[in-house]
């Protein structure tokens, strides 16, 4: 993306130097972080991940358009030809208000009218409801439960800990027909 995404309320846009205490705000966050692959960051791990996200296109930062405040991201990665795939974190202080639904809408649209791009996709743990009630309100149709297919911790004996995921995906022509430009 060579041009910020802008919508009523957000800003979607590179991550910058400048979001490190805002980004430690919901990266600090176990809650926030639940479903996600990797733990709760401190103020240092936090420094890294930012570091990390300015250099790589396939995090967006989201902000708020008045003030300007980091309140979530986007992930929105090519996984092969003409398809990608979605993911986001938002602040638990900004969500359950659209915040995340207006900036995803923006970045599907992004990517099927400006990209051009054939399928997205998008994977959740079930136990994570408001994730899969997110991707349905987008218009992306369940399309598998893979069962105890993943982990990203293990118990007190070293064994994996087991999850479920939900596979969602919406086509470029049922994204046309829902989200007409």
């Amino acid at each position: 993306m060579k041009t910020d995404l802008q919508t009523e309320r957000v800003i979607i846009r590179r991550f910058q130097p400048e979001d490190l205490m805002d980004l430690y705000e919901y990266l600090s966050d176990a809650a926030v972080l639940r479903y996600e692959p990797y733990a709760a960051m401190d103020l240092a791990g936090c420094q890294e991940e930012l570091a990390f996200r300015c250099n790589n296109a396939d995090f967006y930062a989201v902000s708020l358009k008045e003030s300007g405040k980091l309140i979530g991201n986007l992930y929105f990665s090519e996984q092969d030809a003409a398809t990608y795939e979605l993911g986001y974190v938002f602040n638990a202080a900004y969500q359950h208000q659209g915040y995340a639904s207006e900036a995803a809408t923006a970045l599907l649209n992004y990517g099927f009218y400006t990209l051009g791009l054939h399928r997205v996709l998008a994977r959740c743990n079930p136990e994570n409801t408001a994730s899969w009630r997110l991707l349905e309100r987008l218009a992306l149709r369940r399309e598998a439960h893979h069962r105890k297919n993943v982990f990203f911790q293990k118990d007190l004996t070293g064994q994996p800990i087991w999850q479920d995921t939900y596979v969602y995906a919406i086509l470029e022509e049922e994204w046309f027909t829902k989200h007409p430009e």
